[in-house]
């Protein structure tokens, strides 16, 4: 069995695991220092990976018409497995690889950063579905 360190993993050095998601990546930040993705890196990428996809979710959305459902504030598809992380600030821009990562308030709401491996490249052609749905029909073992 593979230790911790060997698994593929996603961490964020500004960020605990289980942790509060520091101001400055949420609304309540201030000035420049407001709303910016927090610093990310993952480990030992499956081998057969073609793709990564990187989605984030607040798992704690009110709905008001119903129950608490995950609310996703935004995926980043076709990632090359080459790329080890995302640095704080990335915007999923083209030359740094724009969606909406706008994290609400961390008054109590969970946020969960989930790294797909893929064997292949995402094709998001039906709006209606998930990245993460999509992805999950793409896994590499690993």
């Amino acid at each position: 069995m593979a230790s911790d360190q060997d698994q593929f993993r996603l961490v964020s050095p500004q960020i605990n695991h289980e942790g509060r998601l520091p101001r400055k990546y949420t609304q309540e930040g201030q000035g420049a220092k407001k709303n910016i993705s927090p610093p990310l890196e993952w480990y030992n990428v499956p081998e057969g990976t073609k793709s990564l996809a990187l989605e984030v979710e607040d798992i704690d959305a009110p709905d008001p018409s119903g129950p608490i459902v995950p609310w996703t504030h935004w995926v980043v598809i076709n990632i090359p497995p080459t790329i080890k992380g995302f640095p704080e600030g990335f915007a999923g821009k083209e030359e740094d690889m724009d969606g909406d990562r706008c994290y609400r308030t961390s008054h109590g709401h969970r946020f969960q950063f989930k790294l797909y491996a893929l064997d292949d490249e995402l094709h998001l052609g039906d709006k209606g579905e998930s990245a993460g749905a999509c992805a999950s029909r793409s896994r590499v073992d690993g």
